[in-house]
């Protein structure tokens, strides 16, 4: 059993035929512009908070559909800074409650927790793994400040009508897109949707850094001066403090990667779409379950998500067919240690989803040969 390796997150092992998801590989693909833009942003000897960032956060604007970019440090910081930056506006306080979906990453509820807020989980959907919008205004109190939908595995939740609710409610919507770079709802991208959203850069993500990164994207312009201020130990000025902030910034040398990487994202998106389509096709294993698709969404797949009972046995049979997998992910939140207030919830969906999900290799770069394996060995599994 491989569960460990989630714990070594995308990194290439020379054991299997094909890996998971190869991050030499990526950026192998990505030269000579890579080591050349790097080179140059090295050379520039400026690195925090110069032309590389004003560069990215521009583009990737533009490209979520949004006004503004801030860049930080991380994507669980971008969240975190969200809320702390609300709480300076007086729109929101510690203490107040924010809706999560219960089966998330659990960073999604730390970042929520680390800006003195208490996360409610609320299930999420078998058909999508995404948060249930007919769940939600149950949990909704009048300590209730915002929604924080998660688009899982790539896949967008649905916007429509969590917003709705959110209006409703006079609730903001903060959309955590940590896996759903590029993906689109009804023909709106994440990350403009809600009045703000947290983006991680780290490696492995369809759009990925060579370290750890991070973005907040919103159309409020105090909101953004406010996170900007807040990621610089809540400073507008050279020594210059007006609030207690943090260190959260984005290097100038990730901001340049990145946008390197950004002016591929809509096709590696687009291959990633072609390499599920064929799972979709070829995997037809009775004891195997695949999310069916959206008519709304347009899904990026960061993760190809399959579900099994057997999942332990289905992991070490591909492991031998010299196929990486990874699960996505093993213990429900609510059940790990750091979060044992919540232990006591009772969440079936959730613990399903934790208890069944396997992550087939997912990659740009898979070749056609890889698939066919990957489908095969799945099919093949007794």
């Amino acid at each position: 059993m491989l569960c460990n390796q989630v714990y070594c997150y995308c990194i290439y092992r020379f054991y299997y035929m094909i890996p998971y998801y190869s991050l030499k590989h990526i950026s192998e693909s990505f030269e000579p512009e890579l080591s050349q833009t790097i080179q140059q942003a090295t050379q520039s000897g400026w690195y925090l908070q110069g032309k590389q960032n004003e560069l990215f956060e521009r583009d990737f604007a533009n490209y979520c559909g949004t006004s503004y970019c801030v860049g930080v440090g991380n994507g669980m910081d971008a969240l975190s800074l969200i809320f702390i930056a609300y709480q300076a506006m007086g729109v929101m306080q510690a203490g107040d409650e924010v809706i999560v979906p219960a089966n998330t990453c659990i960073a999604t509820i730390i970042g929520v927790i680390r800006a003195n807020m208490k996360p409610v989980f609320c299930e999420p959907t078998l058909e999508t793994c995404n948060i249930a919008p007919t769940r939600i205004e149950a949990l909704i109190t009048a300590r209730t400040k915002a929604i924080l939908p998660v688009h899982l595995y790539g896949r967008c939740a649905d916007m429509e009508q969590i917003v709705e609710i959110a209006k409703k409610h006079k609730l903001k919507v903060i959309e955590d897109c940590a896996q759903a770079h590029g993906a689109t709802y009804k023909g709106k991208r994440v990350g403009s949707w809600g009045d703000a959203a947290g983006f991680s850069f780290y490696p492995s993500k369809n759009l990925g850094a060579l370290g750890d990164g991070g973005g907040v994207t919103t159309n409020d312009e105090k909101l953004a001066h406010l996170v900007r201020v807040l990621a610089n130990y809540g400073s507008s000025a050279k020594y210059v403090h007006d609030y207690v902030g943090i260190n959260s910034r984005l290097d100038e040398m990730q901001a340049a990667v990145l946008s390197v990487k950004l002016k591929r994202l809509d096709s590696d998106n687009e291959r990633r779409r072609q390499v599920a389509h064929r799972y979709y096709e070829g995997i037809s294993n009775p004891l195997i379950h695949l999310l069916p698709p959206s008519h709304h969404e347009e899904n990026v797949y960061h993760i190809f998500p399959i579900f099994t009972p057997q999942r332990e046995r289905l992991q070490a049979h591909l492991t031998e067919a010299g196929i990486q997998t990874l699960i996505h992910y093993p213990i429900a939140p609510h059940r790990q240690k750091a979060l044992s207030e919540y232990a006591a919830l009772s969440l079936p969906i959730t613990e399903q989803i934790h208890r069944e999900e396997l992550s087939l290799p997912m990659s740009p770069l898979l070749t056609s040969e890889d698939i066919e394996k990957v489908i095969d060995a799945v099919n093949r599994f007794v």
